[in-house]
């Protein structure tokens, strides 16, 4: 079967926080996952095949900016495009909506991520010190100019 993006549900949340715990140090709850739900300010997408979740990707927009916060792709998914085709879908999603660019923060040894989103026009715009815990790293600022 192929795989499938489509809009995060409500009842996503138990997968998806199941997804968190596999994929962060740090992750968010069912009740933060649960307020980035695609509405008015959010896109929140999934990406599903054979009716299980395989990774997702959130955007807050405000006016013209949107900020990427989180990508998660199942460990036993990775590097079979699942990642690729959330951020492409939700780079469609941010053209739609007219915005002229969307960022991140990305973990500065996470050479594959950052691989991905250079590959996407993304360009590396800034350093956070010591943004993350456990363990303790920086942040790569990256964004994708849409205008």
């Amino acid at each position: 079967m192929a795989l499938v993006i489509r809009d995060a549900a409500r009842a996503d949340l138990p997968r998806l926080e199941a997804l968190e715990a596999l994929c962060f140090t740090t992750p968010w709850t069912a009740e933060t996952l649960s307020s980035q739900l695609p509405d008015a300010m959010h896109v929140f997408l999934v990406a599903e095949e054979d009716g299980q979740i395989k990774g997702y990707v959130n955007l807050m927009h405000v006016l013209d900016e949107g900020y990427i916060g989180n990508v998660a792709v199942d460990p036993a998914a990775r590097r079979r495009g699942v990642g690729r085709a959330l951020i492409a879908a939700l780079l469609e999603r941010a053209t739609a909506l007219d915005l002229s660019f969307v960022t991140l923060e990305v973990r500065e040894g996470n050479a594959p991520a950052i691989g991905l989103y250079e590959g996407f026009g993304f360009e590396r715009v800034g350093l956070r010190k010591n943004y993350y815990d456990s363990p303790r790293e920086n942040a790569v600022l990256m964004t994708r100019y849409l205008k």
